[in-house]
């Protein structure tokens, strides 16, 4: 049963993971620029930790809005893959999508790449990928704040009803 302060409560921890990933992704860019500068590959190290921080953050905001307003997780070996899927789905009488379509295709690319980064040791990530990556998290971010804060509208206007 959801009770009457928990899309409020959703709505301000999910502000807060948006200020959050916002900081990452700055700091992945900031990063892979030193690495470019330098030559030090180091500064690789700490930006594919920032992405690697970037898609899990998203990823708890996606895990709180299936368990607080979707009632259901994804599970089995797939389920990270599931849940981003989950959130670009739209549940008839529940909710809108959460991201559109091209919000979450930018993200699966995160999504594998935080995966990488769990399972290697970061000196057999690709540079020239990473670089990739931390140039084209600003776009994915901007889309992510929009399709967040319209779903935090969303929660603003079911819980006014």
């Amino acid at each position: 049963m959801i009770g009457p302060g928990t899309y409020p409560a959703l709505a301000g921890r999910l502000g807060q993971v948006l200020l959050d990933i916002e900081r990452v992704a700055q700091r992945a860019i900031l990063l892979s620029e030193k690495a470019r500068a330098t030559g030090d590959d180091g500064y690789l190290d700490g930006a594919a930790l920032n992405l690697h921080g970037f898609y899990a953050g998203i990823e708890s905001c996606f895990e709180d809005i299936a368990r607080t307003v979707d009632g259901a997780m994804p599970t089995g070996g797939n389920w990270h893959q599931e849940l981003l899927r989950q959130m670009a789905a739209e549940m008839k009488g529940v909710r809108p999508a959460v991201v559109h379509r091209a919000t979450r295709d930018c993200l699966d690319e995160y999504r594998a790449f935080r995966h990488l980064v769990r399972n290697i040791y970061t000196f057999n990530l690709k540079p020239g990928r990473l670089t990739d990556l931390a140039a084209g998290v600003e776009p994915c971010l901007v889309a992510v704040q929009a399709d967040l804060n319209a779903f935090i509208d969303f929660l603003g206007a079911v819980t006014e009803e």
